[in-house]
């Protein structure tokens, strides 16, 4: 509306950050980049904004708190071992800082919304998105409320954010590294038939740990076509392995997206009559605790999913001071090399 007074919201998309950076800026609560500290000032001023307040009342009522919404089925969260591991990564950072850490599952998007909507409420400071999806809502969403976040990825950001835009910091590993390695060990043992057990490829990170293996196998001159969608739990593991062996021409080995669904597609192997690795060779994904004590031992890849949460929580740290990157690489992402691969026992 024309002639309407100036808001702190006006000023924070003028400088390109959140309206709680604003309002450190000016209470010196905790610290900001001197950088941010001029260009948040430069718009006050052309805006001819005053710190109201009100306008002071959002540096003082911080909630010390970190919000992470998780949306999955509870079997899911309990049997993977990354969210155990990431949260703890995000707790022994926010601990050092006397922050805390409030955790929601949610079961559908509804939810999920209504979670952030009362965490913009004043519930906390900030927010961690991870399992990011193809076209994801949440990074506006969050925006919208006014909510300071750091997303969790599988790879780099594709494009900057528009200038105007608040940046949202990326934190990220790069999957297609090692599931490439991952494919260059079953080529090298000697096998051509190798198919993938993917994760759910609206996550960003299923699908480019499908576009890895799809490339790899390119690059050795054989065809990805035996791509199999699960959901990362182990039912899905094991339907999807019991369509690939009951098939005219089983593959001898399998490339799978989680742990979980290689274990129990390990078993169902055995349980058919083949032996792994001589009949079948598989690798997994997140390197689990599980993963060592199976006989054989499964190949997998270590995230290391504790750094990533330490990283994720640092990062969201440094952002709400107004002094985040916009995307941040996790070096931790490392083949763990076990008995679950062998040569080929048929051509």
């Amino acid at each position: 509306m024309h002639g309407a007074r100036p808001t702190i919201g006006d000023v924070a998309r003028a400088a390109g950050v959140s309206k709680g950076t604003v309002s450190l800026a000016y209470s010196g609560k905790r610290p900001v980049a001197e950088e941010t500290r001029r260009r948040i000032f430069a718009a006050a001023e052309s805006l001819r904004w005053t710190a109201s307040s009100s306008a002071q009342a959002l540096a003082t009522s911080r909630t010390s708190t970190i919000g992470l919404v998780i949306a999955r089925r509870p079997e899911i969260i309990a049997t993977d071992t990354f969210f155990p591991r990431f949260i703890a990564g995000c707790e022994a950072v926010l601990a050092e800082a006397g922050m805390g850490l409030m955790l929601n599952v949610v079961a559908d998007d509804d939810a999920e919304t209504a979670a952030y909507e009362r965490y913009a409420a004043g519930r906390v400071d900030g927010v961690i998105l991870l399992d990011v999806e193809q076209g994801d809502r949440r990074p506006d969403l969050v925006r919208e409320l006014g909510l300071t976040a750091v997303i969790l990825s599988a790879e780099a950001p594709h494009e900057e954010e528009p200038v105007d835009t608040p940046v949202t910091p990326v934190v990220y590993t790069e999957d297609a590294a090692a599931v490439g390695e991952l494919v260059e060990l079953l080529v090298d043992a000697g096998h051509s038939s190798i198919a993938h057990v993917s994760g759910p490829l609206r996550y960003v990170h299923a699908a480019a740990r499908r576009d890895a293996f799809a490339a790899a196998m390119a690059r050795h001159g054989l065809v990805p076509d035996r791509i199999v969608e699960g959901d990362f739990t182990a039912a899905s593991g094991r339907d999807a392995t019991a369509a690939l062996l009951n098939g005219d021409d089983r593959p001898t080995a399998i490339v799978y997206a989680n742990d979980v669904m290689a274990i129990a597609g390990l078993s169902y192997a055995r349980s058919s009559g083949l032996r792994v690795p001589e009949d079948l060779s598989v690798t997994g994904f997140d390197d689990s605790e599980l993963s060592a004590h199976l006989s054989p031992g499964l190949t997998s890849v270590s995230t290391g999913a504790d750094v990533r949460g330490a990283v994720a929580a640092r990062t969201l740290l440094a952002a709400l001071g107004g002094d985040a990157h916009r995307a941040v690489l996790v070096d931790g992402t490392i083949v763990v090399r076990r008995g679950s691969i062998a040569p080929p026992s048929r051509p």
